[in-house]
């Protein structure tokens, strides 16, 4: 991936942090016929190794699994918040007229070499914490116990477990860096104008800004 230096996010905190927020990625390899790409939820585990350990699952059926135990590395895409910007939020473009339209976005790429595990309880573990993650948000969370005896046992044969220890991690957030602070500030008006806060506080964050309007 291509990180400008300003766009750049390096710390692990951060990104394990929105890694699990996003909650999601494709795992994108490399097969005989070309490159090809499964859509999953993710388990991040952040004690285990220098950047962590992703665990997630494919279905049985998924020709994609059979590629994994070629060992070959994957690629890891979380896409976060992103969305378009328009130069008449910029002040220097009714000044100037020198301003085009761009996509802020941030992205983080992770990679590593996968393995596949079937195990029944290892299985269970991995899908045990990964509800408990999507479910905590939720006053009565659901518990994989919640269901009958037996049904996640027969859930869990129908998948195929798979561990990738992140060798190598990589963090952007084009966030309107490359724009003065009056553009800058610009941007994060137009964005809560049109109500997207989390997209303006991200664009606050990357470039120091207090937040306030001028």
């Amino acid at each position: 991936m291509y990180v400008p230096a300003d766009n750049r996010e390096d710390d692990i905190g951060v990104l394990h942090t929105t890694m699990r927020k996003i909650g999601a990625a494709a795992v994108v390899g490399q097969g005989p016929d070309g490159i090809v790409a499964t859509h999953v939820p993710i388990e991040l585990d952040s004690n285990a190794g220098p950047y962590g350990v992703i665990r997630c699952h494919f279905a049985r059926a998924n020709p994609h699994a059979d590629l994994i135990t070629a060992g070959k590395e994957v690629l890891l895409i979380f896409q976060g918040q992103q969305g378009y910007i328009t130069p008449n939020w910029y002040p220097s473009k009714h000044q100037t007229g020198k301003a085009v339209p761009t996509w802020n976005y941030v992205a983080i790429h992770a990679y590593g070499m996968a393995e596949t595990y079937e195990d029944p309880e290892k299985l269970k573990t991995h899908l045990a914490a990964m509800t408990d993650h999507f479910e905590s948000p939720y006053a009565v969370p659901w518990k994989i116990d919640d269901a009958p005896d037996g049904f996640i046992d027969g859930m869990a044969r129908a998948i195929v477990g798979i561990e990738i220890p992140i060798t190598r991690l990589e963090g952007k957030w084009k966030m309107s860096q490359n724009k003065s602070v009056n553009d800058a500030l610009g941007v994060v008006n137009g964005l809560r104008a049109q109500g997207d806060d989390t997209m303006a506080e991200l664009v606050v964050s990357a470039n120091d800004l207090d937040g306030s309007t001028r």
